[in-house]
């Protein structure tokens, strides 16, 4: 293979070169309108040569965003990345957006735009393709009010049904299927900086350069076995997953920190404290664990403390937040105190928890015989968390409705006609090791 090297200056491609590189890339336009037609075998040296020649752009300008509009009208499908700093604030600041259309690239200098139309135009795309996006759709969810994509195909779940590793890097990902390398030692720089070094140009176009030729070789891959609207689904899930994330609301922020070991009142302490964190981690544009990290929460839902004295002594919250907003918390956590019990969140449910392995193995059996018939690795067709959910659905006798949204798509079949029968053969040692009481 020849050394593909990146050359990150602005220049323009000929006619000739648009069409070649509109050509080979137009295979995946449609993919996932059927996937059941196979593409052709991409040539992969066609493909690194047309990225090594892909035009580069830098936006710093409204009027310059016009082009970029137009562009993604008509390209199909287009790779992203963004650059931003989320160090020392709550909400991100956007520094820097990458899109690669094919035949060329554009940066999108974002402190000195509006991007509102661009957010609208990308949730338009048929294909948006992103590596390890969650981060980075973090930020479009919070900037752009648009409702949940569906156009998302991200690279590594894509690379999780071909190797069963689950989050594989980018630089990996070029690696093992382009035989690409890029470096990767700007990751954690200034990328608020104007202007960015050289190499950090050379970065953020290199974030993108390529994706659109991983797409297209996991995309043969993945249709060639078959496993293509899998991943699609499974891309949408996390779209999906990672809006409603982004709005939660502030009172039911205490559950990503709840632990089924806590009771009633332990449950209101929490929630007051995670409320009243949220809302001035917002208000003062702080991390949340700038205000209070959560090995200190959880030492105020043990210790319960009553005065400044015990707040200081008997948990880790750093003394210049304890210093400002000490009694303001102390306010909090004896407001959750005091409500009567019927005003307590609800527990969380015990996890199945057993020496007796009859349960595990057989539903690890079923999983693992699935995964052989379908091509799936294991540890991607059931995820841990789905598993304990589809347990307390079982174990609780809760309807079918109640399953994680993971379990109702197209797994839903197995886990209906084959998995949970298999669950239901042990459900009195699944009972038992959850802690309920027929």
């Amino acid at each position: 293979m020849s050394n593909h090297v990146s050359n990150a200056s602005t220049h323009s491609n000929t006619q000739e070169d648009a069409c070649v590189a509109n050509d080979i890339s137009s295979q995946s336009l449609d993919t996932n309108v059927d996937s059941a037609v196979l593409p052709p075998q991409p040539d992969i040296d066609a493909l690194l040569d047309i990225a090594d020649d892909a035009a580069v752009t830098w936006v710093r300008e409204q009027s310059g965003l016009a082009q970029v509009i137009n562009a993604l009208a008509t390209c199909g499908r287009v790779a992203l990345d963004t650059e931003f700093i989320k160090r020392d604030t709550y909400y991100p600041r956007l520094a820097l957006v990458q899109l690669n259309t094919g035949d060329h690239i554009y940066l999108l200098d974002a402190p000195q735009l509006q991007l509102a139309e661009l957010w609208q135009a990308l949730s338009k795309v048929d294909v948006a393709i992103w590596h390890a996006c969650g981060e980075d759709l973090g930020i479009f969810y919070l900037l752009s009010g648009c409702p949940p994509l569906t156009n998302i195909f991200d690279t590594q779940i894509a690379l999780s049904y071909l190797t069963g590793q689950l989050q594989m890097g980018y630089q990996q990902a070029l690696d093992d299927q382009l035989d690409m390398h890029i470096d990767k030692e700007q990751s954690q720089s200034d990328w608020l900086q104007r202007p960015l070094s050289d190499e950090q140009e050379q970065y953020a176009i290199d974030d993108v350069r390529f994706l659109p030729a991983l797409y297209l070789n996991l995309e043969y891959e993945l249709k060639k076995q078959g496993l293509y609207d899998y991943v699609w689904a499974d891309c949408q899930l996390y779209a999906s997953d990672l809006y409603n994330t982004q709005h939660v609301e502030d009172d039911a922020m205490y559950l990503t920190m709840a632990d089924y070991r806590y009771n009633s009142q332990q449950m209101a302490i929490l929630k007051g404290i995670a409320t009243w964190r949220e809302e001035l981690a917002r208000a003062t544009n702080q991390p949340r664990t700038f205000v209070i990290k959560k090995q200190a929460v959880r030492e105020i839902i043990t210790e319960k403390p009553n005065s400044m004295r015990e707040l200081a002594h008997k948990t880790t919250m750093h003394r210049s937040m304890l210093r400002l907003y000490g009694e303001e918390l102390l306010k909090v956590i004896k407001d959750a105190k005091s409500l009567p019990p019927a005003e307590h969140p609800d527990c969380l449910l015990p996890p199945y928890r057993s020496k007796n392995k009859v349960l595990s193995k057989a539903v690890q059996q079923a999983i693992d015989n699935e995964a052989q018939k379908i091509g799936v690795p294991a540890n991607v067709l059931m995820r841990k968390k789905w598993l304990a959910q589809l347990y307390e659905v079982v174990a609780f006798n809760k309807g079918i409705s109640e399953l994680p949204q993971g379990l109702k798509g197209w797994r839903n079949h197995w886990i209906v006609h084959t998995l949970i029968p298999v669950i239901e053969k042990h459900k009195t040692e699944l009972q038992q090791g959850m802690g309920v009481h027929a």
